[in-house]
């Protein structure tokens, strides 16, 4: 069966990267330890690689991480990434420049999120906000910002909460399937068991668009108002970016209400194990 190569991106990385090498295919063979005839193939898309292929042509092509992964995500493959500590020597530009943007964004509500939505970074916008919504000494045992949602599900608002939630747990759930690592999956698991969450989450969410934003509804000195949550993804360039690590994400609470001044409950005493301030 011969592929269609438009459809099917993997030959064209193949010769883009030989060709930058000044690799022929009759070199590249020899290196794979294979026939020309088959790495001619694989640039015409006659055949697909298997994993094994794959990485014996990055290292046969001396490809660095990104552009390996690259090459897997182009036959067909999740990436290979480790996970990374954040908190790491190697990190410490990452921290720096993630928290001048969280000062930068007061008094608007921020939180840091690493890949499995874990609580890296909060500005003072977030914490004087939150304590409105939860006593100070439960804020501070706060570390993951799904099981926050989670376990502060208000019942006033149960029907859109519930879509939220399904929404949430269907783009944590597809994440691990692509990792495969069963930590993930256990923390999709203990999500699950929230008695907000509806019985029938996945198909909920099977019928739902991915979200840019969702609605919350906070308390600010003494009444309701809404809150659209927006994310930005903080990762690599390219393809992989969604699925590389450092994979982050900057959570932003933006108030429904565009005269509501959010200067007014911002505490100077404001206090939080992951204000870095």
């Amino acid at each position: 069966m011969k592929f269609v190569t438009d459809e099917f991106a993997f030959p064209r990385f193949l010769k883009f990267w030989r060709r930058v090498h000044e690799i022929s295919q009759e070199e590249l063979a020899y290196r794979l330890g294979c026939s020309p005839r088959h790495v001619s193939r694989l640039e015409t898309g006659e055949c697909r690689p298997s994993e094994t292929l794959i990485q014996q042509v990055a290292d046969a092509l001396g490809l660095g991480k990104r552009d390996h992964n690259h090459l897997r995500i182009a036959a067909g493959f999740a990436p290979e990434e480790p996970r990374l500590d954040f908190h790491s020597p190697e990190m410490n530009w990452l921290r720096k420049a993630m928290l001048r943007t969280l000062r930068a964004l007061d008094p608007l509500p921020v939180t840091l999120l690493d890949s499995r939505s874990n609580i890296l970074m909060v500005n003072r916008g977030f914490v004087s906000l939150f304590t409105q919504q939860v006593p100070e000494e439960e804020l501070a045992k706060l570390d993951n910002n799904f099981d926050f949602v989670f376990a502060n599900a208000d019942p006033a608002h149960a029907s859109e909460r519930a879509n939220t939630l399904s929404a949430i747990l269907m783009a944590s759930q597809q994440a691990a399937l692509f990792s495969n690592n069963p930590e993930d999956q256990r923390h999709i698991d203990e999500m699950e068991k929230s008695p907000a969450v509806p019985p029938d989450w996945k198909q909920r969410a099977a019928k739902m668009e991915p979200m840019a934003s969702f609605r919350v509804q906070l308390q600010v000195n003494g009444r309701e108002e809404n809150f659209f949550n927006v994310s930005t993804t903080v990762g690599a360039l390219g393809p992989a970016a969604f699925l590389s690590e450092p994979r982050l994400t900057i959570n932003i609470l933006y108030p429904e209400d565009e005269d509501l001044d959010l200067n007014s409950v911002m505490r100077a005493d404001a206090k939080h194990p992951l204000l870095y301030y």
